[in-house]
């Protein structure tokens, strides 16, 4: 299952990853260039929405629901080859590309809740590490493929083919719970039951972050490198090389989050990291045009924490939420929470250009804080007694 999630969220930040070589070769516009990500969080918002309204998540079988997902979003990611990067076309397929994503992160997490025996913050993270690897990948093969879009599209449907291959080889648990009955109004548990509510309030501050330094860290790491290197390659490589590391840092991120906490409890892990991220944030954009070095040592350590909580707040809902409803509380989750990227996405190089980088990741620093007053709040409520076996 984390082999399937590696390959086919490649194409999550595929033609993210490029933007820096069609700014070079097209002269694509930064609103242009925030599209190219934010299309693909509008997609999935949209696939996720309505996954949710009709538990789609709880009522198909999961293992075809991924693979048709994964073969849509690896035909509309191809397709971007056939037009040119400023066609407006290529945004919508983008926006496909989002969609095909609501079939497989929240049903990969319903997946591997079914094997949880005790250890359901490993098991998660497990696969949000996946998720965070995956995400990373396209960065290698722009690096590796010498900064070359065409083919690192390429790679990345491929391997989304792969993954939907793959998939028919998974294996459901022990524990998956009966398929319930069609009711739109389930998804509506998400604010309605105060321990999920509060949950999903954490999940959002985490998610104010995330994507926005996911979608700009290369950005950033390309103009930071190109004032201290003389050699324009070599920045590109170097910052793509580096932008892989800081996302990739995160996958190892999720697996030492899982195991902390199961073993400390959901919140003392989430406020933990969103402390050491919100920390990163106000120092990152301050080392804009400093040594390469420390800059990177710097990206290496928000990467490793920005993410290491992400499973934690989806282990929560599995744990906070009726048994048979899982996989649509955590859809619901997510839909939630990426519609807020498409906000902190966008406003992101609106505010480097107004006061450069050290504001706008100040700004990002907004989320950490809100995370962590709701994960404090769910710490104290009487049902944070469901977390981790009670270890909150």
């Amino acid at each position: 299952m984390i082999v399937c999630e590696v390959l086919v969220l490649a194409l999550w930040f595929s033609a993210s990853a490029v933007i820096p070589a069609l700014r070079a070769e097209v002269g694509l516009d930064a609103a242009t260039a925030s599209l190219f990500t934010s299309a693909v969080q509008a997609g999935y918002v949209a696939g996720t929405l309505i996954s949710a309204t009709l538990t789609l998540a709880d009522r198909l079988e999961p293992r075809r629901f991924f693979m048709l997902a994964a073969l849509t979003g690896a035909a509309a990611n191809g397709a971007i080859l056939l037009f040119e990067p400023t066609d407006p076309f290529v945004i919508v397929l983008r926006f496909v590309t989002g969609m095909s994503m609501a079939g497989i992160y929240p049903v990969g997490m319903k997946i591997v809740t079914t094997w949880s025996r005790g250890d359901m913050g490993l098991m998660v993270g497990l696969l949000t590490a996946a998720l965070t690897f995956g995400s990373a990948s396209p960065h290698l093969f722009n690096a590796l493929a010498g900064v070359d879009w065409r083919l690192t599209l390429a790679i990345c449907s491929l391997c989304a083919v792969l993954g939907a291959v793959g998939v028919r080889f998974v294996r459901l648990g022990d524990e998956l719970p009966p398929s319930p009955p069609f009711d739109p109004r389930h998804a509506l548990q998400a604010w309605t039951n105060p321990g999920l509510r509060l949950a999903n309030l954490g999940y959002l501050g985490h998610m104010w972050e995330l994507y926005a330094m996911w979608a700009w860290i290369g950005v950033f790491l390309a103009a930071s490198f190109a004032t201290t290197m003389s050699d324009p390659g070599d920045a590109a490589f170097w910052a793509a090389l580096g932008t892989f590391a800081t996302v990739a840092a995160g996958a190892a991120g999720c697996v030492w989050g899982g195991l902390f906490a199961d073993r400390y409890g959901r919140t003392t892990l989430t406020m933990l990291a969103l402390g050491i991220s919100g920390a990163c944030c106000l120092i990152a954009g301050f080392l804009f045009g400093g040594p390469p070095w420390l800059l990177i040592a710097l990206c290496l350590v928000w990467g490793f924490a920005v993410v290491a909580d992400s499973a934690q707040f989806s282990a929560s809902i599995a744990e906070l939420s009726d048994r048979r409803l899982v996989g649509t509380m955590m859809t619901t989750q997510t839909c939630q929470g990426f519609l807020l990227t498409l906000l902190t996405i966008h406003l992101l190089p609106v505010i480097v250009d107004q006061g450069g980088w050290g504001a706008a990741f100040a700004f990002l620093a907004i989320g950490p804080v809100i995370g962590i007053a709701a994960m404090w709040r769910l710490r104290r409520h009487p049902d944070s007694v469901k977390l981790a076996g009670g270890r909150r």
